[in-house]
């Protein structure tokens, strides 16, 4: 039988940055975000991105998922070349393959919670009856089918962030790229996030990367990335070092 390191080898590539670059600014308040970085994702793996404010972190989710432009460097994502794609082009792409979840959960308070889920397929043009049968189906899987009538303002931090799980997989992204998940969260539901991720990473086609601060989820991980300075220093391959946090 093949060890985990062979099998972590021949997962297919579904993210690949090759010497990106990102500044702000002009002149002498000209900042790099990233500095020729390099950096891959892999099919059916929780990759985690760490590192200290400032290192480029979320700006590397940015421009993976195209929602930010970058200046110089190639990155492919599912074998598309993002800075092959105009505006239109880059948009229908991040519809059809891309889910953000972020710290502050976003969900709209005056809807209930079965129609937040059903929003991004509404936007799409799904007939309302199908949206809401399908975003009740999500709402079962993170175990919130109870609350579907409620509106945000009535659930908890961790309930909420359940919801817009829910509402990131709707559409079936192939990825899902995730914001400091966990960090408003306590143990308990910061734990039970991070399992509904996991989950979601072993399905088949699927990729999850999450940027995070908070060393309590380390243990999840099966990769991660390690920034400074606007570049990706490290990758840890082996999940048994995550448990107390970086080696």
């Amino acid at each position: 039988m093949a060890d985990s390191q062979s099998i972590e080898t021949r997962r297919k590539l579904t993210v690949n940055v090759r010497n990106v670059t990102k500044t702000f600014g002009a002149g002498e308040s000209r900042v790099f975000a990233l500095k020729e970085a390099n950096f891959d994702a892999r099919e059916g793996e929780m990759l985690l991105i760490v590192g200290p404010s400032g290192c480029g972190k979320t700006t590397l989710l940015s421009v993976i998922a195209g929602t930010l432009k970058f200046d110089s460097g190639e990155i492919d994502v599912f074998d598309c070349s993002l800075s092959a794609l105009n505006a239109a082009q880059i948009t229908e792409f991040r519809r059809k393959n891309i889910g953000f979840i972020f710290q502050q959960f976003h969900l709209i308070p005056t809807l209930s919670c079965v129609e937040n889920v059903s929003v991004p397929l509404l936007i799409n043009g799904v007939n309302r009856r199908v949206a809401e049968e399908k975003a009740f189906g999500l709402l079962r899987q993170v175990g919130m089918d109870n609350k579907a009538r409620e509106r945000p303002g009535n659930l908890s931090g961790g309930q909420q962030q359940r919801i817009a799980i829910a509402r990131a997989l709707v559409h079936d992204p192939r990825m899902l790229i995730c914001d400091e998940p966990t960090s408003a969260l306590d143990r308990e539901n910061g734990a039970k996030t991070m399992e509904i991720l996991c989950t979601v990473a072993r399905q088949p086609g699927r990729t999850v990367v999450v940027v995070t601060h908070d060393n309590r989820i380390f243990q999840y991980a099966d990769r991660m990335a390690e920034m400074e300075d606007g570049r990706v220093q490290r990758v840890h391959e082996n999940p048994s070092h995550f448990k107390t946090g970086l080696p």
